[in-house]
């Protein structure tokens, strides 16, 4: 059996706008340039024959790919596809203070260290094993060839490490933008990268 998969990050809000931290625990809408970018992409594949859509538990993925679902293309919420917790740090602007921490912790991570989670939140570790039962469950469903994930930047850089067999401290090598597509061909036991943070359906986009 051959799955494509197709993923993309979630569309702009005020909290990636304004620099602030935003996880699993703030559940921002999009903002209108978010709205932008999710008609954009409809547009460029609202025609495209996916069977299946899966969102994570927040709602700025389900409003990013609300045309699909408006359309009726069949859609699962998994909370394995949700953002990694930034525990305490949620919610905060990246004042001075914030950003040592932050800019601390992943180079911690990216030193070997992804058992380490952020204070009363997640640690990369942690969000890859939630996306492995996610993952599991998705490659299961022999009937949907073609699925489309909304997910998170973080989430996706966790992910797309597992995914590809590299360790997790390599992964911020996957860049990712606002509603930017990545194409995942997938067997049983492999999966072949077709296409890079796709933006050529955004505006704007170089």
């Amino acid at each position: 059996m051959v799955k494509d998969i197709y993923i993309v990050r979630h569309g702009q809000t005020d909290y990636n706008l304004r620099g602030i931290v935003q996880g699993s625990g703030v559940d921002a809408s999009l903002n209108d340039n978010g709205r932008k970018q999710a008609g954009e992409f409809f547009n460029a594949y609202g025609d495209f024959p996916f069977d299946k859509l899966y969102i994570s538990n927040l709602k700025r993925t389900y409003e990013s790919v609300k045309g699909f679902i408006d359309k009726g293309l069949s859609y699962e919420n998994l909370a394995g596809l949700n953002e990694i917790s930034w525990g305490t740090r949620e919610g905060q602007l990246f004042t001075l203070e914030e950003n040592k921490y932050y800019l601390a912790m992943l180079d911690r991570w990216k030193k070997g260290e992804t058992s380490l989670p952020v204070e009363g939140g997640e640690s990369p570790d942690q969000v890859a094993m939630r996306q492995l039962d996610a993952m599991k469950y998705i490659m299961s469903k022999e009937d949907e060839q073609k699925v489309l994930i909304c997910m998170h930047g973080r989430a996706m850089r966790i992910l797309l490490a597992q995914l590809f067999n590299y360790p997790l401290y390599d992964m911020d090598i996957f860049e990712h933008s606002n509603l930017a597509l990545y194409h995942i061909r997938a067997t049983k036991n492999m999966f072949q990268l077709v296409n890079y943070n796709d933006r050529r359906h955004l505006s704007g986009s170089v």
